[in-house]
């Protein structure tokens, strides 16, 4: 260590006279610097917080321009109108649910309902395989009352229910296996004094009605059925031990007023009619013919600078001059069309039993409550009612009850199936044995109105007639073994025979009895295709 100083001191020497001196000064300052301590007061009592307090339009000046004041709560004047199909829709309280589509991921469906993305990534840790959702699966939640997810459900398919609870250190996760044996059955029934009830008497359980009216929310009104209307219900049931576990919906068939209509469930758990078109009526993103710039985002956990609590916020505002027509985003039914005290003008769409959208602050409105509206009919005038800290639109979804970010959210679209998928779907009305169980095909075989027979009928008797003007006008002899009755009865029963429609084709079995004569096949012709294109049953 001796020898170590003094080579150091030597080397020190040896430096030139201004090197030594800066080189030293460097050394004493670094000494000091690492020996100093200020002196810290530490006081003996609590320090004095002052308490300012702001007035309201001082409180708004720390919102983004044109949007609502953040200390503003929803009134009770604000909530959505329900109905009596109401309490036979709804979930149980506070469960939501989510059918997986094309495109979705984990986060993407929780992200739209304002669920954290630290919940998120708890929840793939917990199961990686959730990075892998597939079409057709059922995802429901619950929250907690901060809005942190309590409890996932994944039905992976009809054997496998993953459940997800929330612990001190994330989620844990555990498996159910079902062990029942899944049996198809048909119900059917006329509509009486309800719906509801008549599905009650034909053996369908709460849970089954509220499926069966979603199915069919784009197409019919439950609320405007009328006596004696009928309906067929193919339901998928899980028995165990002799007793009903679960339960899946399989296809609907409802007959109003003498037409038809369906609503059969695919692979990917979408509902279709029987061509394979989608029943889902699309969705504009946005409420207006432009885009505005949005001025506040969607944000369930909104914090009040002031107060520190919690001010959501459940839609988006687009700032926007007053005078902006406002549009109506799907079809619906207008709810709400008044005046409420925070809101402004405001308007309420329900579109079917799932969706509601909402439009508040509006200067004008431009529907009555009742009134039926379009994709982008004309609803409303924008404006600067309400409380407001300027000109804007203020735009929610709704989701089964749920407010969801309406620039994220999945929303409806007018799709139909095509390719294998829709070739799949055509087929599953034939698979499986008719001996064994219920089939899709079951649902057609509803009572035939008896004006079908009276149609078929008047073609036949007009083609035999025609067959006999053919001969007239070429002046042929007819035959004396001709008899028009017979002639009338096989025809009528030819035409009734959807086999042999499809077999042999409209042009042959139109020109057996006008053999040699075009001007007679094309108005038969035409009474053989009007009557075809409405008969029920082909």
């Amino acid at each position: 260590m001796q020898q170590i100083a003094r080579s150091v001191a030597l080397a020190f020497n040896n430096l030139p006279r201004p090197h030594r001196v800066m080189l030293g000064s460097l050394t004493v300052l670094t000494l000091a610097v690492a020996v100093w301590r200020p002196y810290v007061y530490h006081p003996s009592s609590a320090p004095i917080i002052k308490t300012i307090e702001l007035e309201k339009s001082e409180i708004r000046s720390l919102l983004p321009e044109a949007s609502e004041p953040i200390d503003q709560a929803a009134q009770e004047d604000e909530a959505i109108p329900q109905d009596e199909l109401d309490d036979k829709t709804e979930n149980e309280a506070g469960i939501h649910e989510y059918v997986v589509s094309t495109g979705d991921t984990l986060s993407s469906v929780l992200n739209q309902y304002g669920i954290d993305m630290g919940n998120i990534s708890q929840l793939a840790a917990a199961d990686k395989d959730l990075r892998n959702l597939k079409i057709g699966q059922q995802l429901s939640w619950t929250l907690t009352a901060d809005g942190d997810l309590q409890r996932l459900t994944w039905e992976m398919s009809r054997r496998e229910t993953r459940t997800y609870d929330r612990t001190a250190n994330g989620f844990k996760m555990t498996s159910e296996m079902q062990k029942g044996d899944w049996v198809n059955s048909v119900l059917k029934g006329t509509v009486g004094a309800s719906f509801v009830s008549s599905a009650r008497d034909a053996g369908l359980t709460s849970a089954e009605i509220s499926s069966v009216i979603k199915a069919m929310q784009w197409q019919m009104d439950f609320r405007k059925l009328k006596k004696g209307d009928e309906f067929s219900v193919l339901m998928s049931r899980e028995m165990l031990d002799g007793k009903r576990e679960q339960s899946q919906l399989l296809g609907v068939r409802l007959r109003s007023e003498g037409k038809d209509y369906y609503a059969i469930r695919a692979e990917d758990g979408k509902f279709y009619d029987r061509s394979g078109t989608g029943l889902a009526k699309g969705f504009l993103r946005f409420p207006t013919a432009k885009q505005f710039r949005v001025s506040s985002n969607f944000n369930p956990r909104r914090l009040n600078p002031v107060t520190g609590r919690v001010a959501p916020h459940r839609g988006v505002d687009f700032a926007m001059p007053q005078g902006t027509p406002v549009l109506a985003v799907g079809d619906g039914e207008v709810v709400v069309a008044k005046r409420s005290g925070a809101a402004g003008y405001y308007v309420a769409v329900r579109h079917g039993r799932t969706y509601t959208t909402r439009y508040m602050h509006l200067r004008k409105l431009l529907v009555k409550p009742g009134q039926k509206v379009k994709r982008g009919d004309r609803i409303a005038i924008s404006g600067n009612t309400g409380r407001s800290t300027g000109p804007h639109l203020h735009y929610e979804v709704w989701i089964n009850q749920q407010a969801v970010n309406p620039l994220t959210a999945k929303l409806p679209r007018t799709e139909g199936l095509t390719g294998k998928d829709r070739t799949d779907y055509l087929a599953q009305g034939e698979r499986g044995d008719a001996a064994a169980e219920p089939k899709l095909s079951s649902l057609f075989l509803l009572k035939k109105p008896a004006h079908t027979d009276a149609g078929f009928f008047f073609c036949a008797w007009t083609t035999a007639s025609l067959h006999y003007l053919n001969k007239i006008l070429r002046h042929q002899t007819l035959d004396p073994a001709w008899k028009p009755k017979k002639t009338i009865l096989n025809t009528f029963l030819s035409l009734k025979n959807p086999s042999a429609i499809r077999a042999t084709g409209a042009p042959g079995l139109v020109s057996m009895p006008l053999r040699g004569w075009r001007c007679c096949r094309l108005p038969s012709a035409i009474l053989f295709w009007g009557k075809l294109a409405v008969w029920p049953g082909v």
